[in-house]
């Protein structure tokens, strides 16, 4: 590869300051050179801006004073971003020094791509988190991760088409932000990739997996690995991507596929392991039940 366009690396911290500076840390041993690293701090209300710039002080930090959620706190990154692909990574992610080559190789060898991801080994146990997935099933809202909590042996280290990035890490160029829309914010926390994957493949983009790229991820360290607030999101979110992405039969089928399995198995399951959990899986059903405008609603990027 002769040239090196710029790559606006973007990322969102939400009172996690020391595993932010491991993630920059890891970041500045890495060997493609033309980059810009955007962090947002999302509403933490911590003195996290300053420790920042004390270590890395080529790190564009940019403040909101509330939490903007996932989507929110990374589109307003994306509005400040001058690159030509954007690489945006969770600060619990850590990334192999070169990373980011074949990602950027693939991206300029196949201009109809609109997002790709690397393979995710889980930072813990070194197992596969993600290799590639296949897509949400329209009938009963479930998808799968390819090999997932395998030992990587090399097995997944092809490039190939995929039906579903993964938002702990993944590259979209930035002509197609425009034209797509940004990040749909209305997600708030999880599916909004799964969502934002969906938009790009409409609009005519190929998504791929691209396993010559490696990073590592903590997984889960905002929110718990088991929270309620995450148990929350996963629910309202999983019934918001369907309602926004099917129609017809479809989504008839997953919404019964939901009541009468779903709800009735996810009952059991957290009513034995705390109620609090089991309030939240309630909460996210209710939201559903109560939101119906702007539904389809994403936010858009000044093209200018």
């Amino acid at each position: 590869m002769n040239d090196y366009p710029l790559v606006s690396i973007i990322s969102v911290n939400y009172k996690q300051t020391e595993v932010t500076l491991d993630f920059l840390r890891s970041l500045s041993q890495i060997t493609y050179k033309n980059i810009e690293i955007l962090l947002v701090d999302n509403g933490s209300g911590q003195d996290m801006a300053d420790k920042v710039l004390k270590y890395f002080p080529a790190v564009r930090v940019i403040v909101s004073k509330e939490n903007l959620g996932f989507a929110g706190g990374n589109n307003l990154a994306i509005e400040k971003a001058k690159g030509k692909y954007l690489m945006f990574l969770n600060n619990d992610t850590e990334v192999e020094s070169d990373f980011l080559e074949p990602l950027v190789q693939t991206m300029e060898e196949d201009p109809n791509l609109g997002l790709i991801s690397p393979k995710i080994i889980y930072y813990d146990t070194k197992l596969i988190q993600y290799a590639g997935a296949i897509g949400i099933n329209p009938y009963t809202g479930r998808g799968a991760k390819v090999g997932h909590l395998e030992v990587d042996q090399g097995q997944y280290n092809d490039i190939r088409y995929t039906d579903l990035g993964h938002g702990a890490a993944m590259m979209i160029p930035i002509e197609v932000v425009k034209k797509v829309g940004m990040m749909p914010d209305i997600f708030f926390l999880y599916y909004e990739e799964h969502d934002w994957c969906e938009l790009i493949k409409r609009a005519g983009y190929g998504v791929k997996y691209v396993g010559t790229s490696k990073i590592y991820h903590k997984e889960s360290v905002s929110v718990g690995r088991e929270s309620p607030l995450k148990t929350y999101y996963m629910t309202r979110n999983r019934l918001l991507f369907m309602r926004r992405n099917y129609s017809g039969i479809p989504l008839i089928m997953s919404m019964l596929f939901f009541v009468f399995l779903a709800i009735p198995k996810n009952t059991l399951k957290f009513a034995r392991k705390s109620i609090p959990l089991l309030k939240s899986f309630y909460k996210g059903i209710f939201w559903n039940m109560t939101h119906f405008r702007d539904l389809k609603y994403t936010p858009q990027l000044n093209a200018e």
